[in-house]
């Protein structure tokens, strides 16, 4: 019997031949596929740091959330390529993908994420409008005269 190293489907070699794991999480319209690779704790968001990209400390400290859930803050450098939506929707995406890519890293780490509510999909979307009306619910004002 030959021992081999089991490796996670998501587990790749990056262009620089470094190990690292890959994530992908959406949200509403927005699609975010997060590298997760060894390093100090830098976070790049479709060429830019993290700060430069999401202006409001809200949606920064939810990006993270799954590293700090699990522990891992300084551990990893993060490279997220990001698109469609909203901010808010691509940083609910990057979350999600993120905690794929931890648990591609740490099958242990699975219940952690899945009690926090990290892997899970949330399914809200735009409801689409519907004719003979402004919108997908509201109505036009009505008159009676």
């Amino acid at each position: 019997m030959t021992t081999k190293k089991e490796t996670t489907m998501a587990e790749r070699k990056s262009p620089s031949g470094q190990i690292q794991y890959v994530g992908t999480g959406r949200r509403k319209r927005a699609i975010a596929r997060v590298f997760l690779r060894p390093g100090e704790g830098k976070i790049t968001i479709n060429g830019r740091a993290a700060e430069d990209y999401f202006p409001t400390a809200t949606q920064r400290m939810r990006i993270t959330q799954p590293l700090q859930v699990t522990d891992a803050t300084g551990k990893f450098d993060l490279l997220v390529l990001a698109n469609g939506g909203g901010l808010n929707g691509q940083a609910d995406a990057i979350r999600m993908g993120l905690a794929r890519a931890l648990q591609d890293f740490n099958l242990e780490l699975r219940p952690i994420l899945k009690k926090g509510g990290f892997l899970r999909r949330d399914p809200r979307k735009r409801e689409r409008k519907k004719y003979g009306r402004p919108g997908a619910r509201k109505r036009f004002q009505y008159s009676k005269r």
